[in-house]
């Protein structure tokens, strides 16, 4: 199309975006007072072949929008043993208009628009990494399209938001966990099982809902899980990560739960079922984050604070306050020392109170209280 201005007109393209709609992009200055330069101004004709390039490579494909750039990611993270969900997850929070742009012409004023208006549904450290996501799926495409040369639409569109490790790291006391399990129960027993098991351990969710028979290791005395490892981090070995095991010891009374429900089961069966008898899949939270917001809620607590992570939360800080070596805790819950130190730190000091008071230097009994007074 041609947009007519009062200096040199404009060549803007129209395409379809294969959902029923059109997006435009304008690409070039037309040369009405100007000779072309092959590249910021262009004739009619030299327009038409630049216009063919941008909506088609030189193989006629079409050009990869976000709804595409999000799909392939999806492959490729199967592929690679890791959540699809990752990739699942945009789509929940991208207008239909995002979905339908191609993923060469995205700006970083929209992508921070999107990204800041997520604001106000989700925590800053959410925000985060979903925008981690989306920004994962972009440069996957851009590595495989040539026509993408856009990369700082993401990098600076989707930057990372300061201050979001100050995350929702809600500490319970030992009597508030007991009542979360013991709510869990009476709401359900395979879901009393399942928190049970996270406050115990301390694992992450999508960890111990991987546990099989064969990670029970059952004793009178000192039972334990082989816990699977999270795969967090990135990289391209997260297949590798996730059949790697660590292991944690649990309590002789979580033990003799998981001794019932292990009995007569195959060794490769999930551990941790779902009331139905199905395992609870890799994103567990889409299943029990209500009836968690309700058992939240029956303990006395914000389910918008508290969510299931507290458990976790609280069972790092029990052991640092038990004097629990660092480097210990953080193996046990498959994180690292820099990360408990950066999360937790401020929580050691706020509910380590008492533990400091005792270490205090107090004033001594008073010197002149052993003086005697001479008579004169």
């Amino acid at each position: 199309m041609y947009r007519r201005n009062k200096t040199n007109g404009t060549w803007v393209l129209k395409a379809s975006n294969g959902h029923g709609a059109y997006w435009t992009q304008g690409f070039a200055l037309a040369d009405d007072f100007e000779d072309s330069d092959g590249k910021s101004v262009l004739t009619f004709y030299e327009a038409q072949d630049a216009a063919k390039k941008l909506a088609r490579d030189d193989a006629g494909t079409a050009p990869v929008t976000i709804e595409g750039a999000l799909t392939a990611y999806e492959t490729d993270l199967k592929a690679r043993g890791a959540n699809p969900y990752n990739a699942q997850w945009p789509r929940k929070h991208l207008t239909s208009v995002l979905l339908g742009k191609p993923v060469q012409l995205l700006t970083p004023r929209e992508l921070k628009t999107w990204r800041d208006s997520l604001l106000n549904k989700m925590a800053t450290a959410t925000t985060n990494r979903l925008c981690r996501c989306l920004g994962a799926a972009l440069e996957l495409a851009r590595q495989h399209d040539n026509r993408i040369q856009n990369r700082q639409a993401w990098e600076v569109g989707l930057a990372g938001l300061p201050d979001a490790i100050e995350a929702r790291n809600v500490i319970l006391s030992d009597e508030k966990v007991r009542e979360f399990v013991g709510a869990a129960y009476e709401d359900g027993y395979e879901l009393g099982l399942l928190v049970d098991v996270l406050a115990i351990t301390g694992a992450r969710p999508s960890q111990a809902v991987r546990l099989r028979i064969g990670d029970f290791l059952d004793h009178p005395i000192r039972p334990k899980l082989m816990m699977p490892k999270s795969a967090k981090g990135g990289g391209r070995n997260r297949s590798q990560k996730r059949h790697e095991r660590y292991t944690v010891p649990i309590t002789p009374a979580l033990a003799a739960k998981l001794r019932v429900t292990a009995k007569d089961r195959a060794s490769d069966e999930a551990l941790l079922l779902q009331s139905d008898g199905s395992p609870w899949g890799d994103n567990p939270g889409q299943r029990y984050h209500r009836h968690v917001d309700n058992i939240v809620t029956t303990i006395g607590l914000d389910p918008a604070e508290t969510t299931i992570y507290a458990l976790r939360h609280s069972n790092i800080v029990r052991m640092l306050l038990k004097n629990v070596p660092i480097r210990y805790v953080a193996s046990f819950h498959n994180t690292s020392v820099r990360m408990i130190e950066a999360h937790y730190s401020k929580y050691i000091v706020e509910h380590g109170d008492d533990m400091f008071r005792n270490a205090l230097l107090h004033d001594g009994p008073s010197i002149t209280s052993d003086l005697i007074a001479l008579a004169s």
